[in-house]
């Protein structure tokens, strides 16, 4: 961005626009004055967001799987607004299911919108970013990207999936000045576990007491989940005013305190197992006799 440009002069294209978070992030950042290129599969119910920001903001059709949709949405934001800036890639959904109960084709049209999807709309706009040197990248993972627990396990599948590519493009993409950041939400107060939740529709009853029941819990904390995702927006927008934000945000104290105990226990067991870790190398070649 040249010296003469105010920050709010910044073009954002959000993925997933039409509840939850994806909306709240297209909301609070044209509150703070950005220009924002809002997307949907349905652009219907993004109606009210451009009568109340109609000279900032702009809506288009995007399914993240139909790669003619999201050639279209990169090329119509920087048409509309001459440039493009920061990219979130927020379009995703969960999926509840015991690995032994899940329904593969569900568990792949899930890998098609979280990851293949999102992989589609980063590959769209950093040949773009790459040639002005400039730009963002935004990655909606999740808790589930870091810690993988039962019930969860495919959804967790595709956001570890996220957070690997994020990982990769933090250091392929840093010469060229492109910023990428993965945030994971802990549990927020959207409708990831109302009626955008999908799970498996055949049941084994030896997981009655252990998986099912997680993910019975899952779907009673709907609605009383501690994130707000207000907060987690401003969070965004404080990402993008940052000059070097960091690869990766947890957002929420659950997040926070459980992956803090994740990694506590993983340095236990990699010093419980060091020597047989050690044991694979090929032997030390030592001094020679002597010496």
């Amino acid at each position: 961005m040249n010296s003469d440009e105010s920050e709010e002069e910044k073009v954002w294209l959000i993925t997933g626009c039409s509840t939850g978070m994806g909306r709240e992030f297209a909301r609070t950042a044209l509150a703070a004055g950005y220009r924002v290129m809002t997307t949907a599969r349905n652009t219907a119910t993004l109606d009210e967001l451009i009568d109340e920001y109609p000279d900032t903001a702009r809506a288009v059709e995007l399914d993240v799987t139909n790669q003619d949709q999201v050639d279209a949405a990169f090329k119509t934001t920087v048409e509309e607004f001459g440039r493009l800036d920061v990219l979130v890639n927020n379009a995703g959904y969960g999926y509840l299911s015991p690995i032994e109960e899940g329904d593969l084709s569900e568990v792949r049209a899930m890998f098609e919108t979280n990851f293949f999807g999102l992989l589609a709309m980063t590959r769209a706009v950093i040949p773009y970013m790459r040639e002005r040197r400039s730009g963002q990248i935004i990655f909606n993972s999740s808790q589930a990207g870091l810690m993988s627990r039962p019930g969860t396990g495919y959804y967790s599948t595709t956001k570890y999936a996220v957070e690997a590519l994020s990982e990769a493009l933090v250091f392929e993409l840093a010469p060229f000045g492109i910023k990428v950041t993965a945030i994971q939400p802990g549990p927020f107060r959207t409708d990831w576990s109302g009626r955008s939740m999908k799970s498996s529709e055949s049941t084994i009853g030896d997981y009655a007491d252990s998986v099912h029941a997680r993910m019975a819990f899952a779907r009673d904390m709907h609605g009383e989940k501690p994130g707000d995702p207000l907060r987690a927006a401003l969070a965004v927008v404080d990402l993008v005013r940052a000059e070097n934000p960091p690869p990766q945000l947890l957002l929420g104290r659950i997040v926070l305190e459980t992956y803090r105990d994740k990694l506590s226990s993983i340095q236990s067991m990699l010093d419980e197992w060091e020597s047989l870790t050690l044991s694979a190398d090929f032997p030390a070649v030592g001094p020679p006799d002597g010496v």
